[in-house]
């Protein structure tokens, strides 16, 4: 019996110190992702060109309703002097007009989501890159992105945006 209870005690002695040095080979870091990826360089760019983009959508939007509401406006200004084929007539177009005007703003929206992920996928590549290059230089085992929440508790790790940041030559 003495044998059995020490064998336990060596084997929890034994899995506790294991436990101890696989724990300390893993490095823990963490960084603002959000933060890193607003004071990327060419940002600004990015914005202003997906602003120019997504203002020419609009203003097409506002032309189609603008054609819209004219039409409506001059439907119901006349109904009451129109033969039955053009009040029929003047209905389908307008009928016609919406559908085309709600299928633009439905493709409009997926228009400016496909825009935005084409201009902001190299930064964020970029930005990826350089926190793994980082992470792999400084012996980083895990990365943590600290806005996202993922992580309920974890002891203090360090915070390598100031590294990444150097990585990308970002001064601020």
């Amino acid at each position: 019996m003495k044998k059995f209870v020490s064998g336990i005690i060596v084997l929890f002695l034994f899995a506790g110190i294991s436990n101890s040095f696989a724990q300390s080979n893993i490095k823990l870091g963490h960084l603002d992702f959000a933060a890193l990826y607003g004071m990327m360089p060419g940002l600004d760019s990015v914005r202003a060109e997906f602003e120019d983009y997504n203002k020419s959508v609009q203003e097409q939007f506002a032309a189609m309703q603008t054609e819209l509401e004219n039409k409506f406006m001059d439907y119901q200004a006349n109904v009451d002097g129109m033969s039955e084929i053009i009040r029929a007539t003047k209905e389908a177009e307008i009928n016609d007009l919406k559908e085309r005007l709600d299928a633009f703003e439905v493709q409009a929206t997926q228009d400016l989501q496909n825009k935005e992920m084409e201009l902001t996928s190299p930064i964020i590549e970029k930005a990826r890159k350089a926190v793994e290059e980082v992470a792999a230089e400084k012996g980083y085992t895990y990365v943590f992105n600290s806005t996202e929440g993922l992580l309920l508790y974890a002891t203090p790790s360090d915070d390598i945006i100031d590294m990444v940041k150097t990585k990308l030559e970002i001064t601020e």
